[in-house]
């Protein structure tokens, strides 16, 4: 564990730690922070006082990305949720865009010695050690993507190794020769890696890498998604999530039951995403409680988590979320009168060893919304499994085609597979 007396705190004293961490954030957000600050006036709160117990705490207004969209848009660069003044903030990063206009975000030294810290709970979680050599293959540009997890690895005292400004093929070559025994990417990427170690008659599972993270996309916690990428590697594999907007929040034990919420650092609620009221299987809300430079209180994620009826066999207390991430609600697809996920789809396709990339296409058949598979495939054979496979899984036939082998685009942050037409 990488604190175990916090992770294995009895419910009581966790609630207690999260109240003291929250009242004193809350003082200074109402002292200067004019975003927090006209909310939660507008909510009657004017002072600390104001704020006795937990019952007032949910009395609290939702975040939501829209307000701080448009706080931006009408007081740009940075808006105004900011607690201090600009000459205290020493990074800025954005949020990557895939599902709206992107967001900066603003950081002080000690909201990002935070970060690195959230991601200690990550990587320790996963069993990385001092020892271990963690490689990042990504780009590091103003998107957060992994800055936060590279930090926590020299925090830890791992060897952190960039792999920025590289193409696929020669991050494979560095990870083969300096030694790396964890890769940390998104899941996609992960799968790339593999598709291209295989076309050079490469075997990553003969390789060094022992364990892998990905965050970015839920694929690390879809089952067919995390075997081919263990079988690939040779390495197991854990799945971790994080927003810009709040932090890195959860992350897998060895158990992999599952998402701890790294409840020390934040407070995680699922609500009802209609009523806003509580709820064992909802949308995920999230308050951080390391980051008073630039916070955000009850944020609606737009994640759909469920939460675990029972303690994890590894010890800890902190709250767990059932299967990770579950999807986006706001990916939710409604094809002839029936739910359909994204990550549904994903978890059948992603059985079939001999497809290396998908996409999905949401088209109008005049007032409905239709869905095409499309899949690197040449079997028609192969189609009709899959097609099968899908009606299965999700209770309706999704159309399926077959398309050219690299005619899909591949990414190395947040694939995006849903495409409208």
């Amino acid at each position: 564990m990488f604190d175990r007396t916090l992770e294995t705190l009895p419910h009581e004293r966790l609630s207690l730690h999260q109240w003291r961490c929250f009242r004193a954030m809350a003082r200074e957000l109402l002292a200067s922070n004019p975003f927090v600050g006209a909310k939660w006036r507008a909510a009657g709160v004017r002072s600390v006082d104001d704020l006795a117990d937990w019952d007032d705490f949910r009395r609290l207004p939702f975040t939501r990305k829209v307000e701080l969209v448009e706080d931006q848009a009408t007081h740009p660069p940075f808006g105004t949720n900011l607690t201090y003044p600009l000459e205290r903030y020493v990074r800025v990063h954005q949020t990557s865009g895939t599902s709206g206009q992107p967001i900066r975000w603003l950081e002080t030294q000690e909201s990002w010695e935070w970060w690195a810290r959230c991601w200690g709970f990550v990587l320790r979680g996963a069993g990385v050690e001092p020892t271990d050599r963690v490689f990042f293959p990504f780009s590091f540009g103003l998107f957060i993507g992994f800055w936060a997890g590279f930090e926590g690895a020299r925090a830890l005292g791992a060897l952190a190794i960039p792999g920025g400004g590289q193409d696929s093929a020669t991050r494979l070559a560095w990870m083969q020769a300096l030694g790396a025994t964890v890769l940390v990417c998104t899941p996609s990427y992960a799968l790339h890696l593999i598709e291209v170690a295989r076309e050079r008659g490469q075997d990553l599972s003969k390789g060094c890498v022992r364990i892998t993270v990905h965050a970015g996309e839920p694929g690390a916690g879809i089952p067919a998604v995390r075997a081919r990428i263990e079988a690939g590697w040779g390495a197991r594999t854990y799945d971790h999530a994080g927003m810009t907007e709040v932090g890195a929040y959860g992350y897998e034990c060895v158990e992999q039951a599952g998402l701890h919420v790294s409840e020390s650092e934040f407070i995680a609620e699922v609500i009802d995403p209609m009523t806003g009221g509580p709820a064992r299987d909802g949308e995920l809300v999230l308050t951080n409680l390391g980051r008073v430079g630039s916070p955000v209180v009850r944020f609606r994620t737009g994640d759909r988590a469920r939460l675990a009826p029972a303690p994890c066999a590894c010890g800890r207390t902190f709250a767990r979320l059932e299967g990770g991430i579950l999807g986006r609600l706001d990916d939710m697809l409604i094809v002839r009168g029936v739910n359909v996920f994204p990550a549904a789809i994903e978890g059948v396709v992603r059985r079939f060893p001999m497809i290396d990339e998908f996409q999905i296409e949401v088209f109008r058949d005049g007032e409905l919304d239709e869905v095409r598979v499309l899949v690197e495939l040449e079997d028609t054979a192969g189609v009709r499994r899959v097609q099968e496979a899908l009606r299965e899984a999700v209770g309706i036939r999704l159309e399926v085609a077959a398309v050219p082998p690299h005619s899909l685009p591949r990414y190395e942050l947040k694939a995006r597979r849903v495409v409208r037409r």
